[in-house]
């Protein structure tokens, strides 16, 4: 029988969503917000960029814009009304300083327990901007209460926060944890929905039709390992 996943942990209020790019949260990861939120948890989204080089049809310059439009409303279907993009170049992000410090920044702006980031790792087709994010998500939690690392956010009146007490990886190829599915799949797929340009642009499917075959298909994959429940799954790091 394969290793059961523990429950996601429960006792916290506030978490902070730091991903890469418009639609990355909407791959699975919505379904447990949904839940989160409709429990009272306040959620927050940052991303690192705008998307803009996601469409190959559409310029850099249309498809950003269109592309945070999207993301807004997507994340006010499972109750997120808090969206940051931090400016940082689609395709090509850098890990190094400059992104820790804006992700530090953004957990001392946004004080959460629970921060929750994509995979870190060089597997099999995750992107590089995917890796750079949340190598430096996982560093950030540590430098944002550190007052000594990036002291010009204290300069900014951004002061320490300490509190981050996990992090919580999506798109592991080594969960641990993970949320019952079902509470929140429909907000789930009405949320990638919502990224209609992109999704257009991905498949000749129809759209609702590609969200909903591909999400629930995902959440079953893990049902063995969550007591026989569709599954969004997390690497939880303690902090």
């Amino acid at each position: 029988m394969a290793e059961q996943l523990a429950p996601m942990p429960e006792d916290w209020q506030r978490a902070l969503a730091v991903v890469a790019h418009p639609d990355d949260l909407e791959y699975g990861c919505a379904a447990a917000v949904a839940q989160w939120t409709d429990g009272g948890r306040e959620v927050a989204y940052v991303l690192a960029t705008r998307g803009e080089a996601g469409i190959d049809s559409l310029e850099p310059a249309i498809s950003g814009p269109l592309r945070e439009a999207e993301q807004r409303a997507s994340a006010e279907v499972v109750g997120v009304g808090s969206v940051e993009f931090l400016g940082h170049r689609d395709g090509v992000i850098e890990y190094g300083p400059a992104l820790r410090r804006d992700i530090a920044g953004a957990i001392r702006r946004h004080r959460p327990e629970l921060v929750i980031t994509l995979n870190h790792r060089d597997t099999y087709r995750n992107t590089p901007d995917h890796v750079a994010v949340g190598r430096a998500a996982l560093d950030a939690a540590a430098d944002a209460g550190n007052r000594w690392i990036f002291p010009e956010l204290g300069a900014e009146g951004l002061v320490p926060w300490d509190g981050v007490r996990w992090v919580a990886v999506f798109g592991s190829d080594r969960p641990t944890h993970a949320v019952d599915a079902e509470p929140g799949l429909e907000r789930g797929i009405r949320s990638l929905l919502a990224h209609r340009t992109y999704v257009e642009a991905l498949t000749e499917e129809d759209p609702e039709q590609y969200c909903r075959n591909l999400l629930t298909e995902g959440v079953r994959h893990s049902a063995d390992r969550f007591g026989g429940r569709p599954a969004v799954t997390f690497e939880l790091f303690s902090c």
